[in-house]
């Protein structure tokens, strides 16, 4: 998801409505003209894996949902202005209908299958941004259809599940295929994720459990039980990075300037410090005026974090005066840092912890929790040396995992809220630098975790004491495409405004 990006009003023509040729927006006389299916699933991966940018850009999502807070000057996330959204991605769109359409009869399945899991995925996280979506009539240029109606939210998730089951359905029984850059063309591990995906879409239809024709619930348990899952982190959705250049993790210093203003938040760090959580070592550094008064780098007491919502003067000051913990050296001086997970294991196991929560799934909830906390802690320990510079002494071996889970503050007890309340935070900390926008989604859903709101500094002027509930749609849209954008917005909200509520959240 790429908010606030402007778009040639050329290009929107393209995004919404595809082109009648595909050669007419493809065609380079001085590049190849050959494009198959292999090219074509290798962009529309690494399309939707990698991070819109780097540096500063590259973490706008931790501001929204109080991870961090940022030394240089006010950020809009942070102050809960989250402006409009972008529909860029659509332009993958036609991507995956080429892709599909240019496969070979031999494994046609297995393209197929990935086309409709990549639309699901895209046009999903479209409609948790900002309600309806054109959904029905995108793609239909060659009828010369360019400006198409939206579809309601109900409709739009309806539709993506039946793309989900689609694409089960397919790659479950295709053969392996080329041009996969994360599982090297196995089409049971996009199967995995077409079955994780789909979940995730039903859990965030929970306040919608009673409506009869998602049976949301019955869904869930048909998943659960028939799909394949997840198993370990090798399942994750992820991009990994590298020493090569070009491939560098996106937020290391050698390639942003910004780096240094990141300061953990104070809502995080007590998260953590809370549970005796060793993930701090791993996601911050001792403030330095903590060092210069002879704390140990070692100890708890180094690490402090910058309320986020805090007036910027203040978050500024804080900042000059070393008086907060930054990002840990792994995300800014190791230079191929760690993956980057858009869908993965430990997510899973908080969504089938919830469910179990829920009663939609014969499973144990706590069991699923600590699962997901375990998987968490492996994927950082795995993905980092294993160096004080790293972890300042607290490493995440296997004997403080067992001991972690076994304390009494972990445990999922108490009300259906309470332990509720344990699996979103669990679920938001494991999140860090991951998952994008996903933790955001689950506040506006749960209400967990309890997320920081200062009226007073907060730029959501018409409800200046609750985070926003969506961004607005793009001017583009309101450009060219003004009267369904216009009927949409009227159906949901009257305007076009961030604290209206889609039905998702009804």
């Amino acid at each position: 998801m790429k908010h606030i990006k402007t778009i040639a009003a050329g290009v929107v023509c393209t995004l919404l409505a595809g082109c009648s040729n595909f050669e007419d927006i493809n065609t380079n006389p001085d590049t190849p003209t050959n494009v198959n299916s292999s090219l074509l699933a290798t962009g529309a991966i690494h399309g939707i894996l990698a991070p819109s940018s780097s540096g500063k850009t590259f973490v706008t999502h931790m501001f929204i949902t109080k991870y961090l807070g940022w030394g240089e000057g006010a950020v809009d996330g942070q102050y809960n202005d989250f402006g409009r959204a972008s529909f860029s991605d659509y332009a993958y769109l036609q991507d995956y209908k080429n892709m599909a359409e240019l496969a070979p009869e031999s494994n046609k399945s297995a393209y197929e299958g990935l086309a409709a899991l990549l639309k699901a995925y895209v046009l999903f996280n479209h409609t948790l941004e900002v309600g309806d979506i054109p959904y029905s009539q995108i793609l239909q240029g060659e009828e010369g259809l360019l400006t198409p109606v939206y579809d309601t939210q109900k409709d739009v998730c309806l539709g993506v599940l039946e793309d989900l089951q689609e694409a089960y359905s397919k790659l479950s029984a295709a053969q392996d295929f080329s041009g996969d850059i994360v599982f090297g063309g196995s089409a049971r591990q996009w199967a995995k994720v077409a079955t994780a995906l789909q979940l995730r879409v039903l859990i965030n239809l929970s306040k919608r459990e009673d409506d009869a024709d998602l049976n949301v619930a019955q869904r869930f348990r048909e998943a659960y039980q028939n799909g394949l899952l997840m198993e370990s982190n090798e399942d994750n959705l992820q991009l990994a990075f590298s020493d090569k250049a070009g491939q560098y993790y996106p937020y290391n210093s050698s390639t942003n300037r910004h780096w240094a203003y990141a300061m953990l938040s104070d809502f995080l760090v007590k998260l953590l410090k809370d549970n005796q959580d060793y993930r701090l070592f791993y996601y911050g550094r001792p403030a330095q005026t903590q060092l210069d008064a002879g704390v140990a780098a070692a100890s708890w007491d180094a690490f402090v974090g910058v309320d986020p919502t805090a007036p910027i003067s203040e978050v500024k000051d804080r900042y000059a005066a070393g008086d907060c913990s930054g990002l840990n050296p792994r995300y800014v001086d190791y230079i191929s840092g760690e993956p980057y997970i858009q869908l993965g294991y430990a997510e899973q196991c908080f969504i089938l912890a919830e469910a179990a929560l829920r009663g939609w799934i014969s499973a144990d909830a706590s069991q699923l929790y600590k699962q997901g906390i375990r998987a968490s802690m492996e994927f950082i320990y795995d993905h980092t040396p294993d160096s004080e510079t790293y972890h300042y002494g607290h490493p995440l071996t296997d004997t403080y995992i067992d001991s972690f889970l076994e304390q009494s503050s972990v445990q999922l007890s108490g009300s259906f809220d309470e332990q509720l309340r344990k699996i979103m935070e669990q679920k938001y900390i494991a999140a860090f630098m991951q998952l994008p926008y996903q933790p955001y989604y689950d506040y506006r859903r749960t209400g967990y975790p309890v997320l920081p709101v200062n009226p007073e500094t907060s730029q959501n002027f018409n409800a200046p004491d609750k985070l926003p509930m969506r961004w607005q749609y793009p001017d583009v849209e309101i450009s060219y495409n003004t009267e369904n954008v216009e009927t949409a917005i009227q159906r949901q909200y009257g305007s076009d405004e961030v604290n209206g509520v889609m039905w998702i959240l009804q």
